[in-house]
């Protein structure tokens, strides 16, 4: 029997593309959020607009070139047309489109929060449940490390954290947690309750002992 919570990792703002600037000493560009069509005849061109993080140069990213105006449904067109910032932010990720425009992402400027339910470890080792589920949503990859958001979520040290995912007890697809795996929505995972409870106790033995030899 298991109990599952949800913990979701929230990005803040869209990447940087590393990018020389013709106009000045800067390599990075933030999206804009904006797009630019541009149509002739029954082809369509559109454009992901980014700008120079100091002069605000701009550098257009393909996301279509020369396709038929039919390929694209009037419900994405109208979002394009409208600078949908979901859309914005969906092609702002894409890996596809990086490679497209053979352009690379500053990942590590990317901000981010994590939503959870803030269970106390000590309420979640009270329940009856032997494992423990925890389901990963994240909208977009940016190479946040599961353990990251293991160590924030339950509130453990790091030293607790490297011991909890050395004894081979938290799953994820039926393997042992690697530390370095990087998260991707829809993630589960699985947790013995029990591991949690001997990483818990760890350090409070001394505490209790302590409290008794002074008595």
């Amino acid at each position: 029997m298991s109990t599952k919570h949800i913990w979701e990792v929230k990005a803040k703002n869209t990447p940087l593309l590393k990018k020389k600037c013709s106009h000045c000493n800067s390599d990075r560009f933030y999206c804009s959020d904006k797009f630019r069509l541009n149509a002739q005849k029954k082809n369509i061109d559109i454009w992901l607009i980014y700008r120079c993080v100091k002069c605000s140069s701009t550098y257009n990213m393909t996301v279509f070139s020369r396709i038929r105006t039919e390929s694209v449904s009037k419900e994405l067109f109208n979002k394009f047309s409208e600078n949908n910032t979901e859309i914005a932010w969906q092609y702002a990720f894409s890996q596809e489109i990086k490679r497209k425009n053979n352009v690379e992402t500053d990942l590590e400027s990317v901000e981010y929060e994590i939503l959870y339910n803030g269970i106390p470890v000590e309420d979640l080792i009270s329940m009856e449940s032997e494992i423990i589920s925890f389901q990963i949503q994240c909208s977009f990859d940016f190479n946040i490390r599961i353990s990251t958001v293991i160590r924030t979520c339950l509130g453990l040290s790091s030293s607790k954290l490297d011991l909890l995912l050395d004894s081979d007890t938290v799953y994820f697809n039926g393997k042992p947690l690697q530390k370095k795996y990087k998260i991707k929505n829809g993630d589960i995972v699985n947790i013995k309750k029990q591991a949690l409870i001997d990483i818990y106790l760890i350090g409070k033995e001394d505490f209790f002992l302590n409290a008794v030899n002074d008595k």
